[in-house]
């Protein structure tokens, strides 16, 4: 089967995108409009840009109810800073209640019940019960489409990273995957466990003469 995107409806399009790729990790964002309100949404068009400088992106889509752009969006267009809030097993409900569309200027962090945690490089706090989180500096935005189910790509370049004590190894970098317990989503309302793991080896480049070279 082969399917053309351009033949088939927003709705369609979507459905085929977010089913096929996955898991998506989730970017629990949190950001602060110029009057000062707080706001925190979950994005799982979400991945790492680059590691120099640390920069990471997160996709904010609009709205095929209202046509309208995110307060995520709107937000950092007016202060451009924000934080990427690592979500997991033990704040999933949280992450997903803030997934509602509240009344503007309604606070997301007292609708799920997190705690605000002061920034100490930029201006939006960081949820308090996240085990990792990321103070970014907007670095750029690519608007894509501001058509409904369009959207823009948010660039951000990390600051300072906060993370629980017990995930980071400080003599190898690594973080502890059984401890952060990371969840993925996937499709409609389901989300994905990390609770299976298999290790691949990079293979080296063949040599010549191998019989790896054709």
């Amino acid at each position: 089967m082969i399917i053309d995107p351009h033949e088939l409806p927003q709705a369609m399009r979507y459905k085929l995108l977010i089913g096929s790729i996955v898991p998506r990790p989730i970017a629990w964002v949190s950001t602060i409009s110029a009057a000062g309100e707080y706001n925190l949404a979950p994005f799982s068009y979400f991945t790492i840009a680059a590691t120099v400088p640390m920069t990471l992106i997160f996709c904010p889509q609009v709205s095929t109810a209202t046509g309208r752009h995110k307060d995520t969006l709107r937000n950092i267009r007016s202060v451009p800073e924000f934080v990427v809030n690592i979500t997991n097993e033990d704040t999933a409900e949280q992450m997903n209640k803030t997934a509602t569309e509240l009344p503007h200027g309604a606070s997301e962090f007292t609708w799920a019940g997190v705690t605000p945690a002061p920034s100490q490089s930029i201006r939006p706090p960081r949820v308090a019960e996240a085990p990792i989180a990321f103070e970014c500096r907007l670095q750029r935005i690519v608007t894509i489409s501001d058509a409904p189910g369009g959207g823009s790509a948010v660039f951000g370049e990390v600051q300072l990273v906060h993370i629980r004590e017990d995930l980071y190894d400080v003599k190898t970098g690594r973080i502890a995957l059984d401890r952060l317990k990371p969840i993925g989503r996937l499709a409609g309302n389901s989300y994905a466990r990390v609770n299976d793991v298999f290790d691949l080896e990079r293979l080296a480049p063949p040599k010549p003469g191998d019989g790896r070279d054709g």
